[in-house]
């Protein structure tokens, strides 16, 4: 987008505002605007009740697209500046640092306006009560609505003269953010089948995903099907699996040279990407390629979760092990240009033999299929999208299809290196609890599926990683950590979805520290975040007191709430424990969504893939080491992680046990091996079945029909 020229140079004294001392990326990327930006504080509001001024409150995020387009157009220009600085005070906030910030208000916008999104702008009461939000605004008017100096002159102008529409407005929305569901009854089987047939309204059978353009990967989506599938055999959920994930491997959503994933898709197709990378979307969707991979086979989602964690490890890893945020749509104010390809380019990089079978498998054209966002007309440069797959694709130049893609495969060599030397899209590399503890998981569970020990190895280092630099003094978390400094009181997400990690990696290296870990961290979450009146986990702490109200995360957005998260580990640690009080506080967290199910089931994946866990046929396997059957333990473990089963835990316990097991999982202190050899016990719905020694009985016991 045209960035609007500065009416008016600005001035020496607006060249840094206070944002300068902060370690977001995003604040700092408004730290030379002459607005007089205020980070989140109680200065700001201090200032705006002595000086009788609305605030400002704009939220937004290092690598959103329309977030640079607003500062560019407006943030930057001194005339918009004045404006904002005389009427009032502005506040800047960083919505993956504060995501309780960024929920309230984007609740709070949907109250008001009806929508949401970034960059969020509110208008709030110095004593922080909203009353007007809005997306981006446009520097100067367009198509009858109002550029950004009018709408702020607008709204001072009734601050001022007509203050009681706005005070009456924001004490009808404070109330309706202060309250929250009430327990209902317990879900039952049939919401899972009112989840599945929610999805299946709402599924594109042409390609693949949910819903009409713009189109999310939603994995949550994914994993919920793929339990439902085992739970019914219903091979129509693993039908739009199969459909949806080869879809998104093959189209522009998917980086073709270097794997990762784009946030999301402008089109139905999957064609046209936003295409910024966020490290969740690289966690999920790791998930769900190796989960669909365990239940089909298919090679190719096997290789597409490789794929898709060899980028994170090459580019979103820091030096010390924790996993970086993101990485940005924008290359010198051009969205996706580091991605985009003319076919000349392509020509002139490669051999003609490997140029014909890029232009070829990627389908690209002289015109192009990148639609300038500008001026609406094709920029001769493509997006990457395989148009033929393996198994499909007839001879090319008397070549057989595995000819074909292995030449693919060097063309992608040769044209990723020429890309590197390219201006590279900013990577925003503060480190983050929640979205680690999300990477964490998708790492353990890959190893244990491929037998890959690099990503156990990545996921172990990122653990303590963050548990190292993360920790608090009294055995709490924080949230963000950058350049040397952690800050931050950590939120709901930080602890579910860290313990969600740990559990992870207890179940791929079987490391009892990771699960007494996991059970420490519950505890304090439980202790801070629990509402012991209605049940479910607040977003923030009982000692976060700088919000108007404390809310409850129940609803899948781009990632899973932190409650569904919490209901699978409380689930998964009543298993793995033998710890009923977890199960209790679990069925007391499902009553909270009872209303909400009813509703829109499908707006709840992650929380049903729980439900299926309660409802499924739960196994609990503890492997006990013989004294000198290491090698049948081993073979046992390995038989478990080839197959697809969501509704089992497998323990070990070591011949040289240490006792933290004993002391994690009380139960397994008995449990001894049989004749010196490593002995299976399977426990399924408060029933065990007998002690069996061998790998065949040990399945025979968990595929029972």
């Amino acid at each position: 987008m045209e960035k609007i020229t500065q009416d008016i140079e600005p001035t020496e004294e607006c060249m840094a505002n206070r944002l300068i001392h902060e370690l977001s990326p995003y604040l700092l990327q408004h730290a030379r605007n002459p607005v007089d930006w205020y980070p989140w504080g109680d200065e700001a509001f201090a200032r705006a009740a002595a000086e009788d001024k609305p605030v400002f409150l704009s939220i937004g995020y290092a690598t959103c697209h329309w977030c640079h387009v607003m500062e560019q157009e407006s943030f930057e220009d001194t005339a918009v500046a004045r404006v904002m600085n005389d009427l009032f005070i502005a506040i800047k906030v960083d919505r993956e640092e504060r995501p309780d910030i960024d929920s309230l208000y984007m609740t709070a916008s949907q109250l008001l306006s009806g929508g949401g999104g970034w960059p969020l702008n509110v208008i709030l009461t110095p004593d922080k009560r909203p009353f007007y939000a809005m997306t981006y605004i446009p520097r100067e008017p367009r198509f009858g609505n109002p550029g950004i100096i009018d709408l702020l002159q607008k709204i001072g102008t009734m601050w001022k003269k007509e203050r009681e529409k706005f005070l009456s407005v924001s004490r009808n929305i404070a109330e309706a953010l202060g309250g929250g569901p009430e327990k209902g009854r317990s879900p039952n089987r049939g919401i899972l089948d009112a989840g599945f047939e929610d999805l299946r309204l709402r599924y594109d059978r042409v390609h693949g995903g949910f819903g009409t353009a713009p189109k999310f990967p939603l994995p949550h989506n994914l994993l919920f099907l793929l339990r439902y599938a085992a739970l019914k055999h219903d091979d129509r959920a693993k039908r739009m699996v199969e459909q949806t994930l080869a879809a998104m491997a093959s189209g522009g959503i998917h980086d073709q040279l270097g794997s990762g994933f784009h946030r999301y898709s402008t089109d139905a197709r999957w064609l046209v990407p936003h295409f910024e990378k966020m490290l969740y979307d690289q966690a999920l969707l790791v998930l769900a390629y190796t989960e669909a991979f365990q239940v089909t086979g298919n090679p190719a989602f096997g290789q597409t979760a490789h794929d898709c964690l060899e980028y994170v490890l090459r580019e979103m890893t820091s030096p010390d092990g924790g996993f970086y945020s993101a990485q940005d749509a924008d290359i010198a104010g051009e969205e996706g240009g580091y991605y985009l390809w003319t076919k000349k380019e392509v020509e002139d990089l490669l051999p003609g033999d490997l140029a014909a079978v890029a232009i070829d498998a990627w389908h690209l054209t002289t015109a192009g299929n990148f639609i300038d966002p500008v001026n609406g007309e094709r920029s001769g440069k493509n997006i990457l999208h395989l148009t033929k797959r393996p198994g499909d694709v007839p001879s090319a130049g008397g070549s057989v299809p595995a000819e074909f893609f292995a030449r693919l495969a060097s063309a992608r060599d040769i044209l990723l290196e020429a890309r590197r030397g390219r201006e590279q899209p900013l990577t925003d590399d503060k480190v983050l609890a929640d979205w680690n503890g999300l990477m964490i998981a998708a790492c353990a569970r890959a190893a244990r599926v491929f037998g890959e020990d690099r990503y156990r190895e990545a996921a172990e280092l990122a653990c303590t990683f963050i548990l190292t630099n993360l920790r608090a003094t009294d055995g709490g978390l924080l949230h963000r950590y950058r350049n040397g400094t952690a800050g931050i009181a950590g939120l709901s997400a930080d602890y579910a979805f860290l313990i969600f990690g740990l559990t992870e990696l207890y179940l791929t290296t079987f490391d009892p520290a990771y699960l007494s870990t996991a059970r420490d961290l519950e505890q304090y979450f439980h202790a801070q975040f629990w509402d012991p009146r209605k049940g479910g986990y607040f977003t923030a702490p009982a000692s976060g007191t700088d919000l108007i109200a404390r809310q409850k995360d129940l609803y899948d957005g781009a990632i899973p709430s932190a409650n569904a998260v919490a209901f699978t580990n409380l689930l998964r640690l009543t298993m793995l424990t033998g710890d009923i009080s977890y199960e209790k506080r679990a069925s007391d967290l499902a009553r909270l969504y009872a209303g909400h199910l009813s509703q829109s089931p499908a707006a709840y994946t992650f929380f049903l893939c729980g439900l299926c866990l309660v409802f499924g046929p739960a196994n609990e396997v503890v492997i006990v080491q013989g004294s000198e059957d290491e090698e049948n333990a081993q073979a046992m473990t390995e038989a478990l992680h080839a197959r697809y089963l969501p509704f089992t835990v497998t323990l070990m316990k070591h011949q040289d046990d240490t006792g933290i097991l004993g002391s994690v999982a009380p139960f397994t202190r008995d449990l001894i091996p049989l004749e010196g050899k490593s002995t299976a016990y399977v426990c399924s719905r408060h029933s065990c079945f007998r002690p069996v020694t061998s790998t065949a009985e040990l399945i025979g016991q968990i595929e029972k029909k």
